[in-house]
């Protein structure tokens, strides 16, 4: 079973941006798929429910590379000694883009003076660079010789992580499907094989996706910057991709559905020829890759959360009644409806014994309903007909 299976994280975490920045429809805060859920252990440590990792909260402080690795093997934190540095797209997903200076949520992050992170991971074809995040929300390939205590002028900090829980999949996560399409199976999204062939504006890639029928499906949208950086192949450059599934045909720049938060006139975007992540202002022309599908938003659906609540009629017509679990002992609730395309339908605190929605203008069709109390996270599916 271990040679032919390996251990990943649970989900890929949304990147926690909720402000709009255009009436254009498809940008990141208009999809709500896995939001970033931390839970407090104690003053030094954080667990990551949505990816089953759990996190140093104030950074180890700057040091070089080797020394990371070895501060990582050697460390005992909290009574744990199966400490790690993060891999790249581990420490990329506690990002959070709604934050700049850090790009990390502080009210569970402690701030650090670091400007930049160490990975456990070496750029492909050179070994003194390794990938690293910054606070600015990025990751790309740096030398180890840039961080003060090997000559150089920037604080690169380590951050340890180790892993509370993970899934299981095929070394090849990717599956071509039939429709001409293809599947990870790390991620649960869907991706077209080619990307469009034309280079489009920000806005001009946004509609693109919200308007495009192809395969049978016209629930396509742009990515958001985490979605885009989960499919590098850190073995690869040039294109840094499995090739044996995407061919991008030399396009190197990917718009991402999401904006640079603190210069709204920018998005971020993905470079496919190392796997850097970083921004361009939204009246640039760069390439356009479209994804459908995620943990909320397919028919490939995920119950790995205790029940906490039972809904009926399901399916409903002008109201879905909502019962909480008593043994749960929810404290505050607060509930999210999604579309089947990850659209936020509807969101707000509610009571936490039972709770009536008014379900009498949503269109037919399958929609998600998401409750979060606490460390407590629970979702289910229903139908309006």
């Amino acid at each position: 079973m271990a040679q032919n299976t390996k251990s990943v994280m649970l989900k890929l975490p949304d990147t926690g941006q909720k402000n709009s920045y255009t009436l254009t429809f498809g940008e990141d805060a208009d999809f709500n798929i896995n939001p970033p859920f931390y839970f407090l252990n104690n003053a030094t440590i954080l667990s990551d429910t949505v990816t089953g990792l759990m996190w140093q909260r104030a950074d180890a402080g700057e040091m070089i590379f080797e020394n990371a690795l070895n501060y990582a093997d050697t460390t005992t934190l909290a009574g744990y000694t199966d400490w790690r540095l993060p891999n790249a797209i581990e420490a990329f997903s506690i990002l959070n883009f709604q934050t700049q200076n850090p790009a990390v949520d502080l009210n569970y992050f402690i701030k650090t003076n670091a400007e930049y992170w160490w990975t456990s991971e070496l750029q492909v074809n050179d070994n003194s660079k390794v990938w690293v995040t910054n606070a600015g929300g990025g990751i790309g390939n740096h030398a180890k010789s840039e961080t003060i205590s090997a000559g150089g002028v920037k604080k690169i900090h380590l951050r340890l992580v180790r892993t509370l829980k993970s899934k299981l999949i095929n070394p090849d996560r990717f599956a071509k499907l039939a429709d001409g399409t293809v599947y990870d199976s790390l991620t649960n999204l869907i991706w077209q094989k080619t990307p469009y062939a034309d280079t489009l504006t920000w806005e001009q890639a946004l509609t693109y996706a919200d308007t495009l029928t192809q395969a049978g499906y016209s629930d396509w949208r742009l990515p958001n910057i985490k979605e885009l950086q989960s499919i590098q192949d850190i073995t690869a450059i040039n294109p840094s991709l499995n090739t044996n599934y995407f061919n991008v045909f030399g396009r190197k720049k990917f718009w991402s559905a999401t904006t640079l938060s603190n210069k709204n006139n920018s998005a971020w975007y993905f470079d496919t020829q190392f796997g850097i992540t970083t921004y361009q202002t939204k009246t640039s022309r760069l390439n356009t890759w479209v994804l459908r599908g995620g943990q909320l938003a397919t028919n490939i659906h995920s119950n790995e959360y205790p029940l906490l609540l039972t809904v009926f009629p399901n399916p409903c017509q002008a109201q879905l009644n909502i019962q909480f679990n008593s043994k749960a002992n929810l404290k505050s609730p607060y509930i999210t409806v999604t579309n089947a395309i990850g659209k936020i339908i509807y969101q707000a605190a509610v009571p936490n014994v039972s709770f009536r929605l008014n379900t009498s203008e949503y269109p037919k069709g399958i929609y998600y309903l998401a409750v979060f109390d606490g460390n407590s996270l629970s979702s289910i599916k229903f139908v309006v007909n």
